[in-house]
């Protein structure tokens, strides 16, 4: 037992001495937050043992400890969503370790960071969302959403819907707190990072926010549909992630000026409204493995031959070239419905060409 206790007490020493932006609480998604209730009494309370958290979000965890738990869920569907939308890119959205999660490559001011800050914050909103609506947390019930005005009315406005506006406001406090608690100059590259990290923030939120939409359910006599009760329900993440990376390819290029403030390089682009994407650093190629950049570079990457887009072999490997190899691949084919009721397949196997860059 004390040996126990001697490994947990170098666990979070270990954890304390990680560099402030090292460490974040994206670590929630790579190691999961047990619930309250399943805490031993007299045991260390669970936000103490929480690594990535600022001393804001610390305090917010003490007064809402059972949020944690889904914000952990938040950033895992934040970070699954970002490697799926990268899948095909150069950078494609790689968790590294447990405690930084990304790597080094988040120091970099760029619209990849963009997106992934936006992503990971909309990842909270929807989880804390539809917590309350399930009833796990004691602070929010279901939507409260005014009825909407073009709502027919026979149909009633009374189902639980997902209380996105709780999930907003508690995600705008929670993710920003780390950025809003750092103190740097006026007009000085880490302010400008400060501002494009909120900047971000924020444009995943509202993407969540906007795009939760009425959902409806018919009642009557067979199916007849007579009468319709409805709710406010979120938009599948897939959508909120596809708007996103629409949001990432048109990102406005900053930079911070002396009076702190971000204004854009080239004037001659619109104003970028609190929806769109912002950064202040020009991406790296991620062509090669960098240790300062944090880049993992692409070598053995998959790529695909026929492609001219960035998954093809020649962009996707930079020019380096390729390497074929087959590979055996087993799919279910062959499938018939058996009545009742249930499929019934086969396994076929195919040997396929697959390339990967050198």
């Amino acid at each position: 037992m004390p040996s126990l206790l001697l490994l947990a007490a170098a666990l979070l020493s270990s954890w304390a001495q990680l560099p402030a932006e090292a460490s974040s609480w994206w670590s929630l998604a790579m190691n999961p937050v047990q619930r309250p209730e399943m805490f031993i009494i007299g045991a260390q309370p669970v936000c103490s043992q929480l690594p990535g958290l600022s001393p804001g979000q610390r305090k917010l965890c003490q007064l809402y400890q059972e949020h944690m738990a889904y914000i952990g869920e938040g950033a895992k569907t934040g970070i699954k969503e970002c490697q799926y939308q990268f899948r095909q890119r150069r950078w494609n959205c790689s968790t590294v370790d447990n405690a930084s999660v990304f790597g080094r490559v988040m120091q970099i001011g760029s619209r990849e960071t963009a997106f992934t800050y936006a992503v990971s914050a909309a990842g909270v909103v929807n989880a804390i969302s539809r917590a309350c609506r399930e009833g796990e947390l004691s602070t929010c019930g279901c939507s409260r959403t005014a009825r909407p005005k073009d709502l027919p009315r026979d149909w009633l406005w009374g189902g639980c819907g997902d209380n996105v506006e709780y999930g907003y406001r508690f995600a705008k406090e929670f993710v920003d707190a780390r950025e809003r608690e750092k103190n740097f100059a006026k007009g000085s590259e880490e302010q400008g990072r400060v501002l494009m990290n909120l900047q971000n923030n924020e444009a995943g939120r509202r993407a969540v926010y906007k795009m939760a939409d009425v959902a409806c359910k018919c009642h009557g006599v067979s199916g007849s549909c007579s009468l319709k009760t409805c709710w406010l329900q979120l938009a599948e993440f897939r959508k909120v992630g596809d708007q996103l990376k629409e949001k990432y390819d048109s990102a406005a290029a900053m930079r911070i000026t002396r009076k702190g403030k971000l204004e854009l390089v080239n004037s001659r682009f619109n104003q970028p409204t609190p929806e769109d994407l912002v950064y202040v650093d020009p991406s790296p190629d991620y062509c090669l493995r960098n240790e300062t950049t944090g880049s993992l570079g692409t070598q053995g990457r998959l790529c695909n031959k026929t492609s001219e887009g960035m998954d093809g072999c020649e962009l996707m490997c930079c020019g380096r070239g390729y390497d074929q190899f087959k590979s055996v691949q087993v799919e279910r084919c062959h499938c018939k419905f058996h009545w009742c009721c249930y499929v019934k397949c086969k396994k076929c196997t195919e040997i396929v060409d697959q390339y990967v860059c050198k």
